[in-house]
């Protein structure tokens, strides 16, 4: 009796320094994005004359937003940013999907390495190949164009969408294929039809991957394009943050880098069951 009430305490122990280092660890997690939210309806006066630990003084300085959405083009790297996401996140989840829906499928004499060489792709450091990417997109006329990003984007992130997809497909039953094509659907029909939508949580889960590596890729951006009307957000943020600390707008850098994390932040929060939940599907198939 004594022995399972030591052992008791010993537990509750253990499970309140779990809590009390996972409390920390949130912590260290949400004070960063806590200060740069207050940090971006600051004044500079405040930043420079006052504490820049303290809460911002009111009014808030909403103008910050406004400010470096004109002023520093940041509306530019947004839709710039938006149109490189959206075009890649979709022809890498179309090129993935088919491509693991023929190898789960049907399979073929060197599938089974074409799946192995998709996923040791993934174990190359990409800074590795982009010398060799910039000369492949220069001598190809694709440089310093969003086309060439998306294009680049799209290769990068397909290796992941086969790896995740290919389980999906593998796991569904032959028989609804089987019995679309005695109803006289053609493969096509069946892929899109009914093998795509039996996915649809495999395919969320990628796609939000996807988006999320996309949208604050800094390397290749940087690399591959030098036209400042070109930039996407995680490129033109650094440019700005090189520009503001000689002209001290604490202000309105905050502001950006506010208006850089909502969108993916957003996101994140209405797919986050859908990711989490697809990649554990995944995983398990």
């Amino acid at each position: 009796m004594r022995a399972d009430t030591e052992q008791s305490r010993k537990f509750v122990f253990i499970r309140w320094l779990l809590y009390a280092v996972l409390g920390i660890w949130t912590l260290c997690v949400i004070y960063p994005l806590i200060w740069t939210i207050m940090s971006s309806f600051k004044s500079n006066q405040q930043f420079m004359l006052a504490a820049p630990w303290s809460l911002p003084n009111w009014p808030w300085q909403w103008e910050n937003f406004s400010n470096v959405w004109s002023n520093y083009h940041l509306g530019t790297y947004f839709t710039n940013s938006v149109i490189v996401t959206t075009f890649s996140t979709v022809l890498s989840l179309l090129l993935a999907a088919s491509t693991s829906y023929i190898i789960a499928r049907f399979p073929f004499r060197g599938s089974q390495a074409l799946y192995n060489l998709y996923l040791a792709s993934m174990m190359i450091p990409l800074i590795l190949g982009l010398i060799p990417i910039f000369f492949l997109l220069s001598s190809l006329g694709l440089d310093n164009t969003l086309f060439g990003l998306i294009a680049v984007y799209t290769a990068t992130n397909l290796p992941f969408g086969v790896f995740v997809l290919v389980g999906f497909f593998k796991a569904l039953p032959r028989e609804l294929d089987e019995a679309a094509s005695v109803d006289g659907s053609s493969h096509y029909g069946v892929f899109f039809r009914i093998m795509l939508p039996l996915a649809k949580p495999g395919l969320i889960s990628v796609g939000m991957m996807n988006v999320l590596h996309i949208w604050n890729e800094y390397i290749i951006g940087t690399v591959l394009v030098n036209d400042p009307s070109k930039y996407t957000m995680p490129v033109g943020i650094a440019v700005m943050q090189a520009e503001m600390q000689y002209s001290t707008e604490w202000g309105a850098l905050f502001a950006g880098l506010m208006m850089s994390i909502i969108p993916v932040f957003i996101l994140y929060m209405l797919f986050q069951r859908q990711i989490t939940s697809g990649m554990m599907a995944g995983a398990v198939k």
